[in-house]
């Protein structure tokens, strides 16, 4: 007599693998502290110890802006080794719309990734009028062939993943858009201060991301690069109520004194996590990836299709079950939480497997204790 079959063993089978990631390098500790003792060794150059404790506001003349946020802009583009740097509102969808606004003309091409676009450069893009072409960075040779075809004279490119597979080294990219005389834009949301390098040091002409991100104050961003592209940038944000007044700016810098060291911190318990997973040490995970899908986070592939319900069960152990800025000052418990929604658009049968685990200040204990008592509950 044939067995009858077993439903769970069918579900599991039939349920979708993990692609291989390709996350970007990560800071260890030591070489953060050595970050965050620089960008104290740039503060220094540019303030006075007293000049810390106080800020201004408005449009001060012949600075068009308030002289404590030139002061820090100041210090970040020394830190970064730019030209030059812009504090804009609208956190890093804003630094995005600033710098791309500066660079491309209504109608212009504009050459970005063959990938899912992340939604709010999506609605950038559209409000542009850019005439945004793909080509796929993972293939040199088709970069290149687009590069030489002198159809653009800008890209636009994500430094973070926008699809889980992609594996391009965004030095080569930056690289061969030199060569080829094509001027960039680079997203640095999700990178700044937590990998080796950002866009402008490795080449690019603005490097766009988040203070919000990096524990600074609500809707706080920033364009880093060349100085005629900040130079327009500016122009363009001349209005009183657009500045990023001198109190934010501080504040900014103030957080990001101690992001580097936090980040490394962070992205060691998340590789300890994955070991720890990958070895079966919680029950019903069936597969595990580290990925910069956003933030360097965890991908976790569960052997039943409960991914949509854990997040709010996880909550009850404590869990954040959705994101504030991503990595914001609010954001101190581990995050349980869907895939991100370019990842979705690139691979929606994932959405029921697989849950996107960020440890946040956690340890890993603590997120594989959560992660091991949702699981049960939600056997029941």
């Amino acid at each position: 007599m044939n067995a009858a079959p077993d439903p769970a063993a069918a579900a599991c089978a039939a349920q979708p693998a993990l692609p291989q990631t390709f996350p970007l390098s990560y800071v260890e500790v030591e070489d953060a502290a050595a970050q965050q003792f620089r960008l104290l060794e740039c503060t220094a150059r540019h303030f006075e110890g007293q000049e810390l404790f106080t800020a201004d506001a408005g449009v001060v003349p012949g600075l068009g802006r308030p002289a404590t946020t030139a002061k820090v802009e100041a210090v970040l583009a020394d830190y970064f080794g730019a030209p030059a740097a812009a504090f804009v509102q609208g956190a890093g969808t804003g630094a995005i719309r600033a710098a791309l606004t500066a660079a491309v003309g209504s109608g212009e091409p504009l050459l970005i990734h063959d990938a899912p676009v992340y939604r709010t450069t999506e609605v950038t893009l559209r409000g542009l009028g850019a005439a945004t072409e793909q080509a796929d960075f993972n293939d040199p040779a088709a970069l290149r062939s687009a590069l030489d075809s002198g159809r653009f004279r800008w890209l636009y490119v994500q430094h973070s993943r926008q699809r889980l597979t992609d594996s391009y080294d965004l030095a080569e990219v930056l690289a061969a858009c030199r060569a080829a005389g094509v001027r960039t834009v680079v997203d640095d949301n999700y990178a700044a201060f937590r990998v080796p390098r950002n866009g402008t040091q490795l080449g690019a002409d603005a490097s766009c991301f988040s203070l919000f991100k990096l524990h600074g104050p609500e809707g706080v961003g920033i364009v880093v690069g060349a100085e005629d592209l900040i130079d327009r940038v500016r122009a363009d944000n001349y209005s009183g109520g657009g500045q990023v007044q001198g109190h934010q700016a501080l504040d900014a810098l103030r957080a990001l004194t101690h992001v580097p060291v936090m980040w490394a911190v962070q992205s060691r318990v998340t590789g300890e996590i994955a070991e720890r997973l990958a070895a079966g040490e919680v029950p019903g995970v069936a597969e595990v990836r580290i990925a910069s899908s956003q933030d360097r986070s965890l991908m976790v592939r569960l052997t039943r299709p409960v991914a949509k319900e854990l997040p709010a069960v996880a909550a009850r152990h404590g869990a954040a079950p959705y994101p504030v800025g991503a990595n914001s000052r609010y954001e101190i418990a581990p995050m349980f939480y869907r895939m991100s929604s370019s990842s979705l658009d690139d691979a929606p049968e994932l959405a029921d497997w697989t849950v996107r685990v960020n440890p946040m200040r956690a340890g890993a204990d603590l997120v594989l204790e959560i992660l091991r008592r949702s699981l049960h509950d939600l056997k029941d």
